[in-house]
C-alpha cells in the first residue's frame, strides 16, 4: 500500500512538473550551430517536424515549405529537426543537410542541427514531447521521420500528426487555422 501511495505521489508530481513546462523551455542548436531558444517563438504557432533527407517522406519538405509560405505572415513557424534515428536516413552533416534542403526543396523555414528523437540519447525536447504523462493525447515514442507536433502560442502541444499525414492534409491545416485564430483573441 505504501509503495502504491509513493508511486501515485511520484506520478502526480511528475505530471505537475511536466505540465508546468512548455516547448519554450528548450533550446536547440540551429543548423549553423548557433543556440536557438524556442522561447524566441513565444506567441507563435509552431510545427516541429523531425526530418530526414533520404526517407520516403522526404518530399514532404515541399509541402512544409508551401505551408510555411502560406501561413508565416499569420504567425506560423515551421521548425525542421533532422534526426538519423530511422534507417540511417539522415547520415549527412548539418552543412550537407542545409545544402540539400535549400537547393532541392528551397527551404526557408528554420532548420535545427541534427539530434536524436528517440532512444538513450533522445534530446530533452523530444523527451518532453513524447512524454505520455505530460501529453496523454499526443505523447508516445516517435515511430518514423516526419512526425509533426503542432504547438500553440502558449507553448503547449496542441496536436500530433504521424508521418503519413502530409503537411497539407485537411486535418493539419484545420489545426493550424484553429491555433492561429486562437492567437488572435
Amino acid at each position: 500500500m505504501i509503495k502504491l501511495l509513493c508511486f501515485l505521489m511520484f506520478f502526480v508530481a511528475a505530471a505537475t512538473l511536466a505540465a508546468d513546462k512548455s516547448v519554450y523551455d528548450f533550446t536547440l542548436k540551429a543548423i549553423d550551430g548557433q543556440p536557438a531558444p524556442l522561447a524566441a517563438y513565444k506567441g507563435k504557432v509552431v510545427l516541429l517536424v523531425n526530418v530526414a533527407s533520404r526517407c520516403g517522406f522526404t518530399p514532404q519538405y515541399a509541402a512544409l515549405e508551401a505551408l510555411y509560405e502560406k501561413y508565416k505572415d499569420r504567425g506560423l513557424i515551421i521548425v525542421g529537426i533532422p534526426a538519423n534515428n530511422f534507417g540511417s536516413q539522415e547520415p549527412g552533416s548539418n552543412q550537407e543537410i542545409k545544402t540539400f534542403c535549400t537547393t532541392k526543396y528551397h527551404v526557408t523555414f528554420p532548420m535545427m542541427a541534427k539530434i536524436s528523437v528517440k532512444g538513450g540519447d533522445e534530446a530533452p525536447l523530444y523527451q518532453y514531447l513524447t512524454d505520455k504523462v505530460a501529453h496523454p493525447a499526443t505523447g508516445g515514442e516517435i515511430q518514423w521521420n516526419f512526425t509533426k507536433f503542432l504547438v500553440g502560442p502558449d507553448g503547449q502541444v496542441a496536436a500530433r500528426f504521424e508521418p503519413d499525414v502530409t503537411p497539407d492534409a485537411p486535418q493539419v491545416t484545420a489545426a493550424i487555422d484553429k491555433a492561429l485564430n486562437a492567437n488572435r483573441r
